[in-house]
């Protein structure tokens, strides 16, 4: 009998030791917190969270990864968006101390933000928009150190806007929008927000002025959206130190006073201002009106007899005064004859530059000094709009040898007068096959880059014209912005947003080709995440179904914030247009002197598709998406993708960075052995990982085995979430 208990108290400890061991991990215990704030519990929305796992890495929603010292997985992302959950949210998910995007949006969660949850200090990403939270912004919510992406928008929260929210030092977009949040926006904590990308806090109940330091987010993009709230006063005129890529929006308030017309302003389109009753001025079909105090001391100087004449008087001019009026007119007929003369001399020499566009050497002025024109004679030109009814007929008689041209603004939002243009002081950005580009800062200090495409395509006018509209047409913050165009028959312009931080060829190996290291991972993935988002852009969704056909670092332009601007996109077809190699144009902008030199050792045919080397072949979106797969691979290991020096330029061979990383993910070579040696320390081995397989992807040899580019952009956007 006594053996009979024995073997029982074994099997009963037996089984007690295997569910000990099988027991679930305190992340899982954490999230069925969630589970169970959730009116009846969730449903198929929880449908495999079983707390009789052992770990919850294989439950819908949950991602998992292995940290160094911890022998359990543990959580790091969690979703379940977008399945109507009704409950709230519970305080016990901030026990999930590795925990780094929280997606929880497009439910009906209720109740406040719990304080505790701010415990999980690694979150990155918080989105629970489009929920019914209530309650106030929590000031603790700054304590996560590592905070970049904040959504609350589409709530019920309410109250006023945190001082404390200056110590989100690291965050990057802060989307409050549609809440009942109130009060006046504070205004020192935008100078510490200095990585903030996107702010947008409309559809609220702010009241006050609209603070000077949000001119200070000099890293801002896209839409600056505080419309739909009660703000007051004049705009600042300090949101025009923005980058001039910002757009406004600041419709449906109670703002007052003149738009300001200096920097980003000249950049915004009357949308950004409407339902102000009280602003005026450009772009608003309002003009300002003279002020009281102003028109009546302009009546009272005009109704004031002049010093010395008699009121009533009838006493006539003296003869010395008619003399002197004599005198006047003629002088001033002179001074009218001598400019007419200038302007007939101007036109037909251009100081030494000959009309054809091509400089004279040795141009000298009165001073001895030499010097080169802006855009040599650029004769009777207008400043139209792109949607202009009176823009002249190409085919008009005398046009094309008439030396007449159109400076045309594609955006509305965007305009200048030419010769504010010939006027303003530029320099020399580079020089290639593609042409000559420019450095232009115009009179209102806003800068931009010029393109000259040649002299050529006379008799082609309304095709040159059809080309540029369909560029024009293509907006996407990762897509370097058409912004006008000139034309005439001996000189054609495109006017571009100027992208102020260079180009990814020079940030990768520095301005004379040597390794840089001021890329880090977040700011490498960042580039590609961008990049990948433009090119999709261009395939998928332009007007014409654009086809890069030459991705390469140097085509990938940074701004101050290393947000990628995709340049040089349809610009083949023009030069097809033009029938001239641009390259070889002469021509300077006013005293134009060399800027940044273009990196010499990247060459075309390295970052091609094997296929679109052969003659005859177009490129295709697939090519495209291989380029991009080897602008992927260098960003990943900081190596060049050189070719064999003995390859024709028309070889199908593949760069020696793909096959050394095939062959490395081959024979399992140690990570650490593949990537850029300046990511080591601060690398995710998963994101760098997911990195590796997309560009692996992207670089197969057949054409049909690579992904398109929206499902890279996809992919890639998971990747650091």
């Amino acid at each position: 009998m006594r053996i009979n208990i024995s073997l029982l108290s074994l099997i009963v400890l037996m089984h007690s030791l295997h569910e000990l061991a099988l027991a679930l991990t305190p992340d899982g215990l954490s999230l069925l917190s969630l589970k169970s704030a959730v009116d009846g519990g969730g449903g198929d929305a929880f449908s495999d969270w079983n707390e009789a796992d052992s770990t919850p890495c294989r439950w819908t929603g949950v991602t998992c990864m292995n940290i160094s010292g911890d022998p359990n997985p543990r959580v790091v992302g969690l979703s379940v968006a977008g399945k109507n959950l009704r409950g709230y949210i519970p305080s016990e998910l901030g026990r999930l101390v590795y925990l780094r995007r929280l997606n929880l949006h497009s439910n009906d969660l209720y109740g406040p933000i719990p304080e505790p949850l701010f415990n999980a200090t690694s979150l990155h990403n918080l989105f629970l928009y489009n929920n019914n939270l209530s309650g106030s912004l929590p000031p603790s919510i700054c304590n996560l150190p590592q905070l970049q992406n904040l959504d609350l928008s589409k709530n019920s929260l309410s109250g006023p806007l945190p001082d404390g929210i200056r110590n989100c030092k690291q965050l990057q977009r802060l989307v409050l929008a549609v809440n009942g949040f109130s009060g006046d926006i504070p205004a020192g904590v935008w100078p510490a927000m200095e990585s903030l990308v996107q702010l947008d806090i409309s559809s609220n109940e702010f009241t006050g002025l609209i603070p000077e330091q949000i001119g200070e987010l000099k890293y801002l993009s896209g839409t600056l959206n505080l419309s739909h709230n009660y703000l007051s006063g004049e705009i600042p005129k300090s949101l025009g130190n923005l980058p001039v890529t910002v757009s406004f929006d600041l419709k449906s308030n109670n703002l007052s006073g003149e738009i300001p017309q200096t920097g980003s302003f000249s950049n915004q389109g009357p949308t950004a201002f409407l339902d102000n009753p009280l602003l005026c001025g450009f772009p608003l079909k309002k003009p300002c009106e003279v002020s009281p105090e102003s028109m009546s001391h302009n009546t009272s100087s005009a109704s004031q007899p002049k010093r010395g004449s008699k009121k009533g008087s009838k006493k006539g001019l003296s003869t010395g005064l008619i003399v002197l009026i004599s005198v006047a007119d003629a002088a001033g007929v002179a001074i009218i004859g001598i400019i007419v003369v200038f302007i007939h001399w101007k036109k037909k020499d251009c100081n030494g530059c000959s009309c054809t566009g091509k400089i004279t050497q040795g141009s000298i002025n009165e001073k001895g000094h030499k010097f080169h024109c802006l855009f040599p004679c650029l004769g009777g030109m207008s400043s139209k709009g792109a949607d202009d009814s009176e823009m002249e007929d190409p085919e008009k008689p005398g046009r094309e040898g008439s030396g007449e041209g159109d400076l045309v603004a594609i955006d509305k939002g965007f305009t200048f007068e030419l010769d504010e243009l010939l006027r303003a002081s530029a320099y020399v950005l580079g020089k290639s096959e593609l042409g000559i580009i420019y450095k232009v800062v115009l009179g209102s200090g806003i800068p931009v880059a010029v393109r000259r495409l040649g002299e050529g395509g006379k008799q082609r006018y309304k095709e040159f014209v059809a080309e540029v509209q369909a560029i024009g047409k293509v907006k996407h913050p990762n897509i370097v912005r058409l912004r006008a165009y000139y034309w005439a028959p001996n000189e054609k312009l495109l006017i571009n947003d100027y992208i102020s931080n260079g180009n990814l060829a020079s940030a990768l190996r520095g301005k004379n080709g040597l390794p840089s290291s001021s890329l880090s991972w977040s700011t490498r993935l960042r580039i590609a995440q961008g990049t990948a988002r433009g090119l999709a852009y261009l395939h998928e969704c332009s007007p014409r179904k654009f086809i890069h056909g030459n991705i390469k670092p140097s085509n990938i332009l940074l701004d101050f914030a290393f947000q990628p601007h995709i340049s040089d996109f349809g610009l083949d077809r023009l030069f097809t247009i033009t029938g001239n190699d641009p390259s070889s144009s002469g021509g300077f902008i006013g005293g134009a002197l060399p800027y940044l030199k273009p990196v010499t050792t990247e060459g075309t045919n390295n970052y091609q598709a094997p296929e679109a080397r052969l003659p005859g072949n177009k490129p295709t979106q697939r090519s495209d998406t291989y380029s991009f797969g080897i602008v992927l691979l260098e960003l990943l290991t900081g190596k060049f993708p050189d070719l064999s020096p003995a390859a024709p330029t028309t070889s199908l061979e593949e760069p020696h960075l793909v096959k050394l990383v095939r062959k490395g993910f081959d024979i399992e070579t140690p990570l650490s052995d593949m990537v850029d040696p300046v990511l080591l320390e601060e690398v995710q081995v998963q994101e760098v990982l997911a990195a590796f397989h997309i560009a692996i992807s992207c670089t197969q040899y057949d054409p049909e085995g690579r992904p398109r580019m929206k499902n890279v952009a996809d992919n890639l956007a998971k990747i650091g979430t």
